[in-house]
């Protein structure tokens, strides 16, 4: 009998706890997203005279972006608990691997950018002149915008898959992962505010498995 109930209640935590990861990896990651693009200038090729002026958004960005990642890990943690033995192991490992290049390439980019700010807080004109920022903004920019985003369609499409064959969200969401998914992977970096796109469908997929979990309790 406590075993029962024991395994009731860890079947309502599961995707409570899953939905609340998700919605605060959103939120911050959504922060993250509006800071940096707001001081960052869209042509990575553009000098570094925003330094001076949006060091300090994007120092709060780079702050924000490791809690981030906790949650979205704890995310995927928790939603690969809740999938359990319905769980396909090929889609699954496309989820999870998926999950954890974009938070490599996440931390990579957001580690190169903090060593640029570094650098110029201590030698500006050098970083400068040397041709450092120039390499630097531009490899962090491909990373972000480019590899980044291609990880996190195929984890959206990966978990859409997953979603549509377990039915722990409605088709309509699924669907609309696919096609977002899809966009994320075309999009190659052309549309600057592209990345909003990965945490909105977290979001969204948090707020109904949340709201789910209450009306089935």
């Amino acid at each position: 009998m406590t075993q029962e109930m024991d395994l009731s209640r860890s079947r309502l935590t599961t995707p409570r706890a899953a939905a609340i990861a998700g919605i605060l990896f959103s939120i911050l990651y959504i922060a993250v997203i509006v800071l940096i693009r707001r001081s960052v200038p869209e042509q990575p090729e553009k000098m570094g005279s925003w330094l001076s002026m949006g060091w300090r958004e994007v120092e709060i960005a780079l702050n924000l972006l490791p809690f981030a990642g906790i949650a979205f890990l704890w995310f995927i943690g928790v939603v690969r608990d809740r999938l359990g033995e319905h769980e396909d192991r090929f889609f699954a490992t496309v989820f999870f691997g998926s999950g954890l290049l974009f938070l490599a390439m996440l931390f990579a980019s957001a580690a190169l950018a903090g060593g640029i700010m570094t650098m110029y807080g201590a030698s500006p004109a050098l970083l400068i002149a040397s041709g450092i920022y120039t390499y630097g903004r531009i490899v962090a920019y491909e990373m972000m915008n480019v590899y980044t985003l291609k990880m996190a369609g195929v984890f959206m499409m990966s978990m859409s898959t997953l979603s549509h064959r377990t039915g722990i969200t409605p088709r309509w969401m699924a669907y609309l992962g696919f096609v977002s998914a899809i966009f994320l992977i075309l999009s190659l970096g052309l549309i600057y505010w592209a990345p909003m796109v990965f945490p909105l469908y977290i979001f969204m997929i948090s707020v109904y498995i949340l709201v789910a979990n209450y009306r089935r309790k």
